[in-house]
């Protein structure tokens, strides 16, 4: 329902209004999923079930946030590093709505081509900041899309602080990291990296030897999906990152 509720309204809604009233509208939506069976540990929002997406993930209705943002959440919060200066790439809502109020944070929360709402548009090829700069780098998702992986590798290195943490994750495969420079269409793009926008698809082994080649100490954490499986979440691996 939720998904067939979002391609009308994207139809024949415009887009600056869904976004200038996506509260009400979520909470016209999340209305029909409330419950006691699960909760979301971003809003708070007990449901009886998640919004289940075409791809399988778990979304809240009511913040909207995927699994990998609640998990990332709850990183954030066991690890008490939500201090200090934080880097926030390709920021989903419910997240940036929550650091924003932090009275401890300075945020920094950047989108190159315009697709989520941020205060910054850093290339994250160069980052417009000075060197040693974030305390917190979080980097979700972001690095399949750029052909330049190893430049932006080094300047996430080169913004971060010496004690610093960096957060990475992306989509992953098993062997070797599969990329190809003429896979160039959109077509082309999703049917081998799974989305038009993709142009490579990392393994973890992979990823974590680049990430060690500028300069990076690696650290992967794996998740299970039961653990905590009443906040909606699912297996994934999650780099951590220091100088």
């Amino acid at each position: 329902m939720y998904t067939s509720l979002k391609k009308v309204a994207k139809l024949f809604i415009p887009k600056s209004f869904l976004q200038k009233n996506e509260l009400l509208f979520r909470r016209l939506i999340s209305f029909k999923y409330k419950g006691d069976a699960y909760q979301c540990n971003i809003c708070n929002f007990k449901l009886k079930h998640f919004v289940t997406l075409n791809d399988k993930d778990l979304l809240c209705p009511n913040c909207g946030s995927r699994s990998r943002t609640r998990r990332l959440y709850k990183i954030l919060i066991d690890e008490e590093v939500l201090k200090g200066t934080i880097l926030h790439f390709s920021p989903p809502k419910s997240l940036s709505k929550k650091f924003k109020l932090l009275q401890n944070v300075n945020y920094y929360s950047s989108d190159f081509e315009n697709e989520f709402r941020a205060d910054y548009n850093f290339n994250i090829t160069a980052i417009d900041c000075d060197s040693h700069f974030f305390d917190i780098i979080i980097c979700y998702h972001v690095l399949e899309h750029i052909d330049e992986d190893l430049k932006a590798m080094s300047e996430l290195y080169r913004v971060l602080k010496p004690n610093g943490i960096c957060y990475i994750q992306t989509p992953f495969k098993s062997g070797l990291i599969y990329e190809d420079s003429k896979i160039i269409s959109e077509k082309e793009r999703e049917i081998a990296f799974g989305q038009k926008d993709h142009v490579r698809v990392y393994s973890v082994e992979g990823l974590q030897n680049r990430l060690e080649s500028v300069g990076f100490k690696v650290k992967i954490k794996t998740f299970d999906k039961s653990d905590s499986d009443n906040f909606g979440f699912k297996a994934e691996t999650v780099f951590l990152l220091e100088k």
